[in-house]
């Protein structure tokens, strides 16, 4: 399968749809310039070899972008590699030919080209970028970062966190792995996970009955900031001090859950937008979420780790806050007990600081998350096509009627979520909500932001193999 065409068939047509020339200078014109953002080649060390993958640097070298709100998102985006790629901004709502979807409208950036972006940041919050191709699997990924200028007087260190599950193994090979079997129904090659966590085979299949799959891919590594437990980023802090760790989960197929260990954080954002804070230990984050918690360290001479468990499996990942002078204990790559499966329960849990304001909806959406997982095939099957108009209130209700958990991803906007199976709540607002199996979440959107917008999973190899709709206003 062709890079490009990974996104081509949910959004053919697309380039047709009317542009307003304004969005479209803003969008196409390199000549405007802007802050340099560089996709590059680079190699890192995984598991003791040396990994060629890509990246997204700024041009003082730093990984990704941060930004303030309110601040134009002015970026002159440059690929220097031999390869085409594109870049979505995951979070944020540009116009529709900014968003970084190929062919949708505008195509691919070729190699050694550049493209410009200018318009309004936005909010403040916990965002990221990546490639919307196979190229997100070779880490084409970075935070971007708004910052809150009310923050500014905050005695708080910030921290950023991004997950990762890497294999030596290209992306086509792992996707070709997935959708193609043996005759006698086993994976076609190695490195693909045959069973899930409870020892089922891929169909789902045990005894005639049906069985959740959870993990699709045995990778090589699972990274915090490109490095393993082997060798995890340390990073300095103060005894007694207060830390905001921002989490981004960039894995292209792995959930997992958040392990603060000895530390007890006040979760206060998820997919950057604010939320009533809720205290814990642990927090789900699905792929393409993102949470932000507070810190307060002890005053004792303790290394704190913060982990990521990979979900219903004893590996991990993670990086450790340590204060000047305190020990480091060297951490395993896999715990003793199998991780959590994440659940519903804390989203139930979550609610909005600044919810959606309270309205009927104008237009409602039934969409059905479906597949084979013995053919690796996905789907998205839509009551109507999802069709609307600028002003309206818009319901979807996704129903997973499959037996694998789906994170769903909109661009372009922000919602609410405000059902769980049918039960009405004001829930947190975020871009990506996770759908295990046999649920269904119902999610509010305010469509004011003209365009044909991606709607799919955000496992990377289901999106490819077909979950993915579209979200389109009529003009």
């Amino acid at each position: 399968m062709k890079r490009r065409d990974i996104l081509k068939g949910a959004v053919a047509g697309a380039a047709a749809f009317a542009i307003p020339s304004s969005l479209l200078s803003a969008a196409s014109a390199s000549q405007l310039g802007g802050q340099p953002l560089g996709i590059s080649r680079r190699t890192i060390e995984v598991n003791g070899k040396a990994a060629s993958v890509f990246g997204l640097q700024s041009a003082d070298g730093a990984p990704g972008l941060r930004l303030r709100a309110g601040d134009a998102f002015n970026v002159l985006l440059r690929n220097e590699t031999a390869e085409p790629t594109i870049i979505h901004w995951h979070g944020l709502t540009p116009p529709w030919p900014s968003d970084g979807v190929a062919d949708a409208p505008l195509p691919l950036i070729g190699a050694r080209a550049d493209r410009s972006f200018d318009f309004p940041v936005g909010e403040p919050g916990t965002f990221w970028m990546h490639a919307h191709t196979l190229q997100e699997q070779l880490l084409l990924a970075a935070p971007l970062i708004v910052a809150d200028p009310a923050d500014d007087a905050r005695d708080e260190q910030e921290v950023v966190i991004l997950l990762h599950d890497f294999s030596f193994s290209s992306p086509e090979e792992l996707l070709a792995g997935l959708q193609g079997k043996n005759s006698d129904g086993s994976m076609a090659m190695g490195g693909m996970d045959m069973s899930g966590s409870d020892g089922n085979t891929m169909a789902g299949m045990n005894d005639g009955g049906m069985a959740t799959d959870i993990n699709d891919i045995e990778y090589d590594a699972y990274l915090a900031n490109d490095r393993s437990l082997n060798d995890p980023e340390i990073v300095p802090v103060e005894r007694g001090g207060r830390v905001r760790v921002r989490i981004i989960n960039g894995a292209t197929a792995t959930a997992f859950t958040m392990d603060l260990g000895e530390l007890e954080g006040e979760l206060i954002a998820v997919d950057g937008q604010p939320v009533e804070p809720v205290r814990g230990r642990r927090f789900p984050l699905t792929m393409g979420q993102r949470i932000d918690v507070r810190l307060r360290l002890p005053r004792e001479l303790n290394s704190y780790p913060i982990l990521a468990l990979r979900e219903g499996s004893k590996e991990q990942t993670g990086i450790i806050l340590r204060p000047a002078g305190a020990a480091v204990a060297k951490l395993r790559t896999a715990a003793d007990v199998d991780a959590p499966v994440l659940d519903l329960a804390l989203e139930a849990q979550l609610r909005a600081m600044a919810p959606l304001a309270s309205r009927p909806a104008e237009k409602t959406f039934e969409m059905a998350l479906t597949g084979d997982m013995a053919a690796y095939r996905w789907g998205l099957e839509t009551s109507a096509p999802i069709l609307v108009d600028k002003g309206d209130r818009v319901e979807a209700t996704l129903r997973n009627d499959t037996m694998m958990a789906h994170p769903m991803h909109l661009h372009g906007h922000r919602f609410q979520v405000v059902a769980i199976d049918g039960q009405r709540f004001r829930g947190a607002v975020r871009d990506t909500v996770l759908v295990p199996p046999m649920r269904s979440v119902t999610i509010a959107v305010d469509a004011g932001n003209p365009g044909k917008w991606a709607f799919h999973c955000h496992h990377l190899y289901h999106m490819a193999s077909g979950m993915m709709s579209t979200f389109a206003y009529r003009t």
